[in-house]
């Protein structure tokens, strides 16, 4: 029997993606060790995990490099990789919005020229575009998207907001919602044509696992 792969984000996903893989039985304690090996075996399970930049964990699994993957909702609409989107694990929650000053409250329509600064150029691009039929000027961002707007680099943001504190700390407002954001589990289409039984046995494991919570 061959090994089944998954990727998993680093980071804080990773955590709450090896608790629920040991709730369905698998053995993740090599996961748990500060190891710098980069695949880890649960021997018994037949299973292999590795660890993956969030944004390159569509890429593993649409080709086939990974079989299954967890990632978050935002870097799924980022990517638009082709794959299977199998299961909401509902946690990581926050919300994909467009922020700005309080004064474009209820006036985006208002605004020309509209310069949009953001770490996720494709959704803003898709929401403003095809959604509000508005054509802006994207502006890519690495690190503190909110300082954009403060310093005259952009009139609004596009990122993602957990508790809403750091945009109001800085005097912004959420103007309009894009989308609702969560950890999915994933699955390469092929993967799931050739292992289907086991890769099955998985999602209704985690799923039967999510509705006792």
């Amino acid at each position: 029997m061959r090994y089944l792969t998954i990727a998993l984000s680093k980071g804080r996903l990773t955590e709450l993606s090896v608790e629920l893989f040991e709730a369905i039985g698998m053995d993740c304690s090599e996961l748990k060790d500060s190891s710098r090996k980069l695949i880890l075996e649960d021997e018994k399970n037949k299973i292999k995990f590795f660890l993956a930049k969030p944004s390159d964990v569509p890429t593993y699994v649409e080709y086939g490099a990974a079989d299954l993957g967890i990632v978050g909702k935002d870097t799924l609409l980022e990517e638009g990789r082709h794959l299977y989107e199998v299961l909401n694990l509902g946690f990581a929650a926050c919300r994909m919005v467009v922020a700005g000053p309080k004064e474009y409250c209820g006036k985006l329509d208002q605004l020309t020229n509209k310069r949009v600064a953001t770490k996720y150029p494709k959704i803003a691009r898709e929401y403003f575009e095809h959604k509000r039929r508005e054509t802006i000027e994207v502006i890519k961002l690495n690190g503190s998207v909110e300082l954009a707007p403060l310093v005259g680099l952009s009139e609004v943001i596009v990122d993602l907001v957990e508790s809403g504190r750091t945009l109001k700390e800085n005097g912004l407002v959420v103007l309009d919602e894009i989308a609702d954001i969560s950890a999915r589990l994933i699955v390469n289409r092929v993967s799931m044509k050739m292992e289907s039984e086991r890769i099955n046995k998985i999602i209704d494991g985690l799923r039967k696992e999510l509705e006792k919570r």
